[in-house]
């Protein structure tokens, strides 16, 4: 059935995971950007699974509850706990982003979760209709986007406390 599963796989799912791949290694690497740079992932992966929850499921009020009770609970801990991994930039508009696999792995769960899911709705079509089934993968993609978002929060608020300076280590 594996076999089955991965050759019924559409080509541009591979190509999508390749591309996840590689920037997820990028982020492991020191790098300069700009806020709005930042911005992207975040943002990126945020649309992959609200296309998906959408794709795949009614969307009523408890399952928007479910996705954003996870992204809050996640945001929080992550904007609290996370540590802030930039510096200042060469230029005012730039900052050094410390490299971290979080993201790497982030992108693949996100990836997962959708590929995971797919599957079983092919198998199982009517676990679509069932509450828990649909919120709890709703509540699954909002915990993932919270800590992508919490640590973005966490980032663009140590720029707007002006916490950084020019030999600042990011830690």
């Amino acid at each position: 059935m594996l076999i089955q599963i991965l050759t019924h796989t559409p080509l541009y799912v591979w190509a999508i995971l390749a591309f996840l791949l590689w920037r997820g290694v990028a982020e492991m690497r020191d790098r300069e950007l700009t806020l709005r740079r930042m911005l992207i992932l975040p943002l990126v992966m945020l649309g992959l699974s609200l296309n998906d929850m959408t794709l795949k499921f009614d969307l009523g009020a408890p399952l928007i509850a479910a996705w954003s009770a996870g992204c809050a609970a996640a945001m929080l801990l992550a904007w609290r706990f996370g540590r802030t991994r930039i510096a200042a930039g060469t230029a005012p508009d730039r900052v050094l982003v410390r490299g971290s696999v979080m993201p790497l792995i982030l992108m693949l769960a996100i990836f997962l979760t959708k590929y995971i899911t797919s599957i079983v709705l092919v198998i199982q079509p009517q676990l679509a209709q069932q509450l828990a089934v649909a919120a709890t993968i709703c509540l699954v993609f909002g915990v993932f986007n919270g800590l992508l978002l919490g640590r973005l929060v966490r980032m663009a608020s140590a720029l707007g406390r002006n916490q950084l300076t020019p030999s600042a280590s990011p830690l």
